[in-house]
Parts: structure tokens; C-alpha cells; sequence
């Protein structure tokens, strides 16, 4: 077989640069910032956007150490973009180049972005699809990078989340504390739609070559809806540093892959205290042990399946112990996942409409798709049957 590549002039990005990228509801991507770069521009390219749009946003919040690179980017619900750099953040109507709304500072007013790196998600949207909420996790304090870099001083990383509920009329910054530091984590949407991982990184320093100590070994399970001080619940520790450069992503059947970690500058295996390391591991929550097996559903339906914006479809499952008023449907974007930032990240809770039992035993569940594209941008998505808490292995779903 013989590949071409072809280059066409005119339509090429910018330079390299540590930038964000985010699909937008008509299925192209935007790609924010970078280094030196306070802009954004559109691939694949159209005569109508083959400019960058300045984004003074991006400028205001670099400081001496940057800490805007890799910006969080969260599609909206409205279709404007939530964007947050350094301790900031907006809501950017991309397509006319003006900042709808400028939300309150994170408290505390330490950075949260490379390389200060915390992590970020946009927690499960649920019908009616009102309400949209941010969380932002970890990062390190505002001297950091220069006490690392200069002086081989490694301070302590955050220790808080903070949550904004990006669609209030008057949002403010919810606050709390997680159970150790930590910088380079990151950040996933467990398909329960309860849960978020956090996962790898460092309890000191920063983001970048030998500048940080520490490795964090044991992740965290964050669980939103749980009542205020009782949501973070540490899991088994690991015992391989996943440092800068490591990379964590969800996997169809419930586990997280989690792999590389590399903080020199060229690949260096010995002789340094934290060698490279290109091994890979999953990361098995707790719903996949032997004791829920019996909750555990499995998706019966050939995959892939597609489906059409706000209509109904319908699943097929087998179980050995359901609670019908206990299953949920969840349709899970994947991720691209680096610098402790997993872009695009999306969980949709769908609308179910009943849950039936059919008579060789097995049940069949009818939910509603996505009402719109802005909701759930076109393309392919992960769906699991979840039953009183354990998802199933997830099957591909098209939409557009």
C-alpha cells in the first residue's frame, strides 16, 4: 500500500506551539493559544478562517512563568466555549471573536495551567441539559516553576478543586480539598457518571524537565454528588512514577490506561532519579471487581450503532441481578489526553424512557439521543448500560 501525503499551501497551522484543542458542534476543531501565540484558528481550514483570531484573554493571563499554556476548554452548553488560563477564566463566543461573559477568579489566585499544570473536566451533563459545571483540580503555587528551574527547590503542589457552575446567572468558585497535592494530574470521567479519576503527577514542583518531585502513587476518586467532605476517596496506590509527560485514558471496557512518564529533556533510562519510562498499565476501579460481577450488564446490541440527534433507540442487555429503576444510559466523547489535560472529555447521562424485561430473560432499555449537536458534537462515542452504580463494557455509537 502506498500513503500520500499532500501539503496544500495557505491552509497550515500556525507553529507547534502547547495549545488546546476542542470539536465544535459543526465538527471541525478549534485550537486555542500556545506558546506566544494569544490566538486561535479552525482546522480544516475554509477561505472564510484561514486567519488566527487574536485572543487578548490568552496575553492578560501570562505571567512571568506563562502558566496559559494547554488552556482548559470546555464546550458550553449554549455552544460558546468556556476558557480558563492561569487562575481565569471566560465564556468565548468563537465564532463572532468576543468574550460573552469573564467569570470570578479561581480562589486562592494560584495557577492552574503548564506548567503550574492542574487538571480539568466538565462534570456529566444530565437531562434537561440546563446546567453546566466546571472542575478545576491541582496545579502549584505562583513561584514554583522559578524555585524548580533556579534553585532546585520543589514546592508543594495545590491541595484544591474548585467548582463553577459556568451557566448560573451570578457563578462563584466552590471550594474544597483534596487528600494530598498534586501537579500533572489527570483528570477522567468514570462511565458511572458519578465518578472522576484523578491520576497521576507529582506532590511537588512543576510541569517540565527534572522539575518535580515526589510522585503522586495513589489516585483519587472524586465523586461529585456526594455530600460536601466526603467526596474524595483514595485508591491503591501504584508504584510506577507517572511524571511529566504520562498520559491516562478511558478504556471501553471500564479500565484506565495509564503509561509513559518522561521528565528529561531526551529519553534517559539510567543513572537519573525518575528514568523514562514507556510501560503501560490499567487502572481497574472498583466496579470492575469480582464482587459486583453480578451486577455488571452486558450490552447485548451489535456495535456500532448509530444514532440520530433526539430520537429514541433502544439497547438489549443481559444481567445477572438489575434494579430497573436503577439503570442509566451514558454516552462517553473520547479524549486526546496530554499534558494532564484529556481535551474534548464529555459524559452525556441520557434520557431513558423505560426499561423492559424481555422474555428469554435479558431487558432492553429506551433512551433518547442527544437533543443537539452542541450537546454532543458529532462523531463517535463510547455508550454503557450502568446498573445500580457498575457500567458495562461500552459499546461504539455514531452520531451525526
Amino acid at each position: 500500500m502506498v500513503v500520500k501525503f499532500y501539503l496544500i499551501m495557505g491552509l497550515q497551522l500556525i507553529t507547534c506551539r502547547y495549545a488546546t484543542n476542542q470539536i465544535l458542534p459543526d465538527g471541525s476543531a478549534v485550537i486555542i493559544g500556545g506558546r506566544r501565540q494569544f490566538n486561535y484558528e479552525f482546522y480544516p481550514k475554509s477561505t472564510a478562517t484561514l486567519s488566527t483570531l487574536p485572543f487578548r484573554f490568552l496575553s492578560d493571563t501570562k505571567d512571568p512563568n506563562e502558566n496559559n499554556l494547554y488552556p482548559f476548554v470546555h464546550l458550553n452548553i449554549d455552544g460558546n466555549l468556556f476558557v480558563f488560563s492561569n487562575n481565569r477564566s471566560v465564556l468565548l463566543d468563537y465564532k463572532k471573536n468576543r468574550i460573552m461573559r469573564t467569570f470570578p477568579p479561581m480562589v486562592g489566585g494560584e495557577p492552574r495551567n503548564y506548567p503550574s499544570s492542574g487538571s480539568s473536566v466538565l462534570l456529566p451533563l444530565k437531562p434537561p441539559y440546563t446546567e453546566a459545571e466546571v472542575l478545576v483540580c491541582g496545579g502549584a503555587p505562583f513561584a514554583s516553576y522559578a524555585q524548580a528551574k533556579n534553585n532546585g527547590t520543589f514546592i508543594p503542589a495545590l491541595t484544591t478543586c474548585g467548582r463553577l457552575k459556568i451557566t448560573d446567572t451570578s457563578p462563584s468558585w466552590s471550594m474544597e480539598t483534596m487528600p494530598n497535592p498534586r501537579v500533572m494530574g489527570d483528570m477522567l470521567l468514570l462511565p458511572t457518571g458519578k465518578d472522576v479519576l484523578i491520576i497521576n503527577g507529582a506532590g511537588s514542583g512543576t510541569a517540565g524537565w527534572e522539575l518535580a518531585q515526589d510522585p503522586a502513587y495513589t489516585p483519587v476518586i472524586y465523586r461529585p454528588e456526594a455530600p460536601a467532605g466526603s467526596r474524595f476517596e483514595l485508591q491503591t496506590s501504584a508504584t510506577t512514577p507517572r511524571l511529566y509527560h504520562s498520559s491516562a485514558i478511558l478504556l471501553r471496557d471500564g479500565r484506565i490506561l495509564v503509561g509513559g512518564s518522561n521528565p528529561h529533556i531526551y529519553y534517559n533510562f539510567s543513572n537519573v532519579q525518575y528514568p523514562t519510562d514507556l510501560s503501560l498499565e490499567a487502572f481497574s476501579p472498583e466496579y470492575l471487581s469480582a464482587s459486583n460481577s453480578n451486577l455488571r450488564p452486558k450490552i447485548v446490541t451489535a456495535s456500532p450503532i448509530e444514532l440520530s440527534y433526539d430520537k429514541q433507540f433502544s439497547l438489549h442487555f443481559s444481567v445477572g441481578l438489575v434494579d430497573t429503576t436503577g439503570v442509566s444510559v451514558n454516552m462517553v466523547l473520547p479524549a486526546f489526553c496530554t499534558h494532564s489535560f484529556s481535551m474534548n472529555q464529555r459524559l452525556l447521562i441520557l434520557q431513558i424512557s423505560k426499561v423492559t424485561t424481555l422474555p428469554d430473560g435479558t431487558y432492553e432499555v429506551a433512551v433518547v439521543a442527544p437533543p443537539s449537536v452542541v450537546l454532543a458534537p458529532p462523531g463517535y462515542y463510547m455508550v454503557f448500560v450502568v446498573n445500580s452504580g457498575i457500567p458495562s463494557e461500552g459499546i461504539w455509537a455514531h452520531i451525526q
